[in-house]
């Protein structure tokens, strides 16, 4: 049996917002959820068919509420991050691949 060492260094707050994420080797958006966040990262789920791989940059957009964006004066919060895990070990199950993101 095999430990796995937890290497994170922020805690993580999980979270389920809508995502689309611009992948400029593809030339286009995918839609997918997060899962989790902290201040250094975060992990979502993108379908099987999103083109990503380990060490692509990629930029997130993460939509906000009328009323936050009113109060923060734009209506989605832009992270460009680098995909550092990508785990498709529940890929029968949902169709779908979960990706880890540090953010630049």
């Amino acid at each position: 049996m095999q430990a796995l060492l937890e290497q994170r260094k922020d805690s993580r707050s999980s979270v389920a917002w809508p995502v689309s994420v611009w992948i400029p080797e593809a030339n286009r958006f995918v839609i997918g959820r997060s899962c989790n966040i902290s201040k250094t990262g975060v992990f979502i789920t993108l379908p099987l068919t999103a083109p990503i791989r380990t060490g692509h940059l990629v930029e997130l957009n993460f939509p906000r509420t009328e009323a936050l964006a009113k109060e923060k004066g734009q209506f989605a919060r832009i992270k460009r991050g680098k995909i550092v895990r990508v785990d498709r070990t529940n890929l029968l199950e949902n169709a779908e691949i979960g990706v880890g993101i540090a953010f630049e």
